[in-house]
């Protein structure tokens, strides 16, 4: 067991660390971006009228992406649902509005191409990753984008040595508590004895819910985040 410390705060016999990705390992803000867009667009040219109001419901206001808004903190199926109730509204069948969001949601990615290779490490993170992997920690990512999505990060930035779990939101929505357990088992930790590292409450909620030994918020560019007030501390302070 590693005693870690983040600034003030000591978390003692700790086994395991579970990172979030997209806004905590992975600097996706810019691919989220413009995935939205993209996705917003094709869907407006087959249904005039949807475009903006499909980007506000992403969470893109002002050509901003919004860090707690549903694209960077929900998963695809999450955004599909959203994107086909605004279609829906236009009196088409909801099977058919979720056919034409996934569609869209396709081709938005084959057009984007693979964001593993556009969303590089936050700089520091792969440090952290060695150091906590040298201190005999086992790590995982547990994310709302897919696992193959998160093994091809993980393979993108050559983490193989270090991640021993790579888990996405075919396990589960994150803030229900039974995924970090879930998580934790495939890891081989307990959850309390086990951390959660990320940039949303839904991260947050989650671990706490679950037991988990602590909790750290992430908040790259924004050091007051008062989104992860509830973590147990932030890091960058």
């Amino acid at each position: 067991m590693v005693t870690v410390k983040v600034h003030d705060s000591i978390f003692k016999n700790i086994t395991g660390l579970i990172f979030d990705k997209d806004g905590t390992l992975a600097d996706s803000h810019l691919y989220l971006r413009e995935l939205a867009q993209k996705r917003a667009r094709l869907i407006d040219a087959q249904i005039p009228g949807v475009g903006e109001p499909l980007l506000m419901s992403f969470g893109l206001l002002d050509g901003q992406l919004d860090p707690m808004g549903l694209m960077a903190v929900g998963s695809s199926q999450e955004n599909a649902i959203a994107a086909a109730a605004y279609i829906a509204e236009t009196g088409r069948s909801w099977f058919e509005s979720l056919e034409i969001a996934k569609k869209a949601f396709k081709e938005a990615e084959i057009v984007m191409g693979d964001r593993s290779e556009t969303s590089g490490l936050f700089a520091g993170s792969l440090a952290v990753i060695k150091a906590c992997h040298g201190a005999g920690l086992k790590l995982g990512i547990l994310s709302m984008d897919s696992t193959p999505n998160v093994e091809k990060f993980v393979a993108t930035h050559q983490l193989e040595p270090y991640i021993q779990l790579e888990m996405g939101a075919e396990s589960g929505l994150k803030p229900d508590p039974n995924l970090f357990l879930k998580a934790c088992a495939e890891l081989g930790t307990e959850a309390s004895q086990t951390l959660m590292v990320g940039d949303a409450p839904g991260d947050i909620q989650m671990a706490k819910n679950a037991g988990a030994a602590g909790t750290i918020g992430i908040c790259w560019g924004n050091s007051s985040a008062p989104q992860l007030q509830g973590a147990d501390v932030r890091s960058p302070p």
